[in-house]
């Protein structure tokens, strides 16, 4: 992985964790969710725009399907997560869940349809970030315990949703060719003619009193969701699937200190040795 990859994946991690540390603080929800998306599909608009026009995208059919594609896949990540936080799940044990599922069957894929061949080194970096993040949920006994198995099985819903869209995204922007900006927004365009209708059927009223009562929120998650993911669509054009769906789990580290702090979620000293394993894995996939 080159340091330019790196550092996109990284940023992007910083960004994505804040997001959610932001979706979990202020209690979530469909019609924040939806509000936020619609959000960011003005807000973006512009830059969007100008981005196609430099570059010179040429539009084909085709991308409409893989962009409605990815818009649905990404409209079941939104909700299943937004629904594992509500569900009483901590920060540091459904964002790690999540995110830590997805690369293990992204690589998989990768590895056995798109024939990409990582080397042992960059492999073991995979899995030692991977193994981190899992360090990082404590004892999965404690789970029907603390009466949080409801969060834990969305959380991993979450985490086999990430991998679909990660699939599916990189072969868009790298064999495809289109623009992460505009690739993005048609994805999030497609993801809001879902959530509209089923926000205003099944919870009328909410996206409403979302932008009403948590505006400052909502265009937080509007502006920080969209550009955390643009960064990973980039390093997608030019790096391998399999080296950058485990380096985004960097952003687990994140989450987790945000979660100890901010949410008074405890346990640092699990979370200092996981974050030595994923300070190591990163290497692993940046030497390999």
């Amino acid at each position: 992985m080159t340091g330019l990859a790196l550092g996109l994946v990284l940023a992007s991690a910083l960004i994505h964790a804040s997001w959610n540390f932001l979706l979990k603080k202020s209690g979530g929800g469909p019609g924040l969710i939806t509000a936020a998306c619609l959000a960011s599909l003005v807000a973006y608009a512009p830059v969007v725009a100008a981005a196609g026009w430099i570059q010179g995208y040429a539009f084909q059919p085709v991308h409409l399907a893989l962009m409605l594609l990815s818009g649905l896949v990404h409209t079941a990540y939104f909700l299943l997560l937004d629904r594992a936080y509500r569900s009483g799940g901590d920060l540091s044990i459904v964002y790690p869940l999540a995110r830590a599922t997805g690369p293990l069957l992204t690589i998989a894929v990768a590895v056995m349809v798109l024939g990409e061949r990582p080397g042992p080194v960059a492999l073991g970096g995979a899995f030692l970030v991977v193994a981190s993040a899992l360090l990082l949920t404590g004892n999965p006994f404690s789970w029907h315990k603390s009466g949080a198995r409801q969060a834990v099985g969305f959380a991993l819903l979450t985490g086999f949703t990430i991998s679909v869209y990660t699939i599916t995204d990189k072969a868009s922007v790298a064999a495809w060719l289109i623009p992460p900006l505009v690739y993005d927004w048609g994805c999030n365009f497609f993801r809001s003619l879902v959530l509209v209708p089923l926000t205003q059927r099944r919870w009328p009223g909410s996206i409403g009193a979302a932008w009403r009562e948590r505006r400052k929120t909502v265009l937080a998650i509007a502006l920080l969701s969209p550009l955390s993911y643009i960064l990973v669509l980039t390093a997608l054009v030019f790096t391998p699937v399999s080296l950058v769906a485990p380096a985004r789990e960097v952003s687990i580290l994140f989450a987790a200190l945000l979660g100890a702090h901010f949410l008074k979620e405890g346990d640092l000293a699990r979370r200092l040795v996981a974050a030595v394993g994923m300070a190591l894995g990163v290497a692993g996939l940046v030497t390999g």
